[in-house]
């Protein structure tokens, strides 16, 4: 009996073709879309997580206790040098890199800003964060007075490869010292560091600052522990030991935000797949109401409807799932490796750290997803017209179509 069910639901399903490929299509394309759209908001949440993890705080980022509220000399941290080589020690930590910074002021003849200075190793960074991608113009070298400076500072103080910057801060012995800067560089990192950062030595800011070669502002590390952040705040209480999200709530915010953006987005394509299955599935059956009043006539059980009705509806959200899951992942492979060029509104898009070429990402989890709501937009739209099967009179039925 199933399969005498099965086959004429395959067959009532494409009965009226037209109209069938019609809701198809409408659900390919909007799942497409969705997907693709789905695709692009995670990869540039992700763009902006990737950068900031490299550029700045890693996975875990050690700190003086008091250094985030007190950012002075007096808060660093004493022996970096010995935590980096035991960090580095450890299997579960793929890279360490210590830095020393130090707020102040910028200018340049025309212009000044609040603005730091990173004193970093160039080696140590390459290999932290791949540092070197982050480049968009002049050549990636320090020196001893030259800086890498931020693309959204540089517009601020209007300079550009080869300016001269002279930047004034407090050294450690709470004299005003200013040291001039040639830019060599300038990056386009993190939102935050893009718009204060100047990248120079950290040796010649050690000798600048009057500091030992042993302390930093900040350890970063890249790894995939979950544990290692509770292991470092038992192995150095007298640190604070911080995670991304901890460091970065902005970014956690953006993310939820981009969850309920795909959340509403997801919910308006289910609807449509909805009202465009369940106006096939309702068209169809009145266009077999006496077909459906002969089978309860002839003592068919209302059951065996129902499981026909179910499985038209089935088939047509199933092949519109499989035709828009392969446009989606066409659409995702595409948008994955060529991406989507948005140079028109580069200057908006920098201002946020985010590059001019978008990326999708792409997951098993979008198409699991889709796969669900739409086997659940499926069976739900058959809802209305199985009530009207159910209380449809046989006898009047068959009289009225004779």
């Amino acid at each position: 009996m199933f399969r005498l069910i099965l086959k004429l639901a395959w067959k009532n399903a494409f009965l009226r073709l037209s109209r069938t490929l019609l809701v198809v299509i409408m659900i390919a394309v909007s799942m497409s879309m969705m997907l693709s759209i789905q695709g692009i908001y995670d990869g540039m949440t992700s763009n902006l997580i990737d950068k900031t993890k490299r550029s700045d705080c890693g996975e875990i980022s050690l700190y003086n206790s008091h250094y985030r509220l007190n950012k002075n000399l007096d808060n660093v941290i004493k022996d970096a040098k010995g935590i980096e080589a035991s960090l580095n020690e450890r299997p579960d930590v793929q890279a360490v890199v210590r830095r020393l910074s130090v707020d102040g002021l910028s200018a340049t003849a025309r212009k000044s800003a609040f603005s730091s200075v990173v004193g970093i190793e160039l080696d140590d960074e390459i290999a932290f964060g791949r540092f070197d991608q982050f480049l968009v113009d002049g050549k990636l070298e320090l020196g001893k007075r030259g800086a890498l400076i931020g693309k959204e500072l540089a517009k601020t103080l209007k300079v550009h490869v080869g300016s001269k910057v002279i930047f004034s801060t407090q050294d450690s012995s709470g004299e005003i010292n200013a040291m001039a800067l040639k830019i060599r560089g300038i990056m386009q990192t993190s939102m935050v560091l893009d718009r204060s950062a100047l990248y120079v030595d950290r040796r010649h800011l050690e000798r600048f600052l009057g500091v030992s070669d042993t302390v930093a502002t900040q350890i970063a590390i890249r790894t995939e522990s979950s544990t290692l952040q509770a292991t470092l705040q038992k192995a150095y209480p007298q640190l604070s030991v911080m995670d991304f999200l901890e460091l970065n709530p902005m970014l956690k915010q953006m993310q939820d935000m981009m969850h309920i953006f795909n959340s509403i987005t997801f919910f308006i394509v289910i609807l449509v797949v909805f009202i465009g299955i369940l106006g096939v599935m309702y068209v169809s059956v009145l266009d077999r109401i006496r077909e459906f009043g002969i089978m309860r006539a002839v003592g068919m059980e209302y059951k065996y409807i129902r499981r026909e009705v179910l499985l038209e509806a089935l088939f047509v959200g199933v092949v519109g799932y499989v035709v828009g899951a392969i446009l989606g992942l066409l659409s995702l492979l595409y948008l994955h490796h060529y991406g989507l060029n948005l140079s028109q509104f580069s200057e908006g898009l920098a201002s946020f750290g985010l590059d001019t070429v978008l990326y999708a990402d792409i997951s098993p989890i979008y198409f699991i997803n889709t796969f669900l709501a739409i086997l659940s937009a499926s069976l739900l739209s058959v809802l209305l017209p199985l009530r009207k099967i159910k209380h449809l009179n046989p006898i009047e039925v068959i009289k009225a179509e004779t």
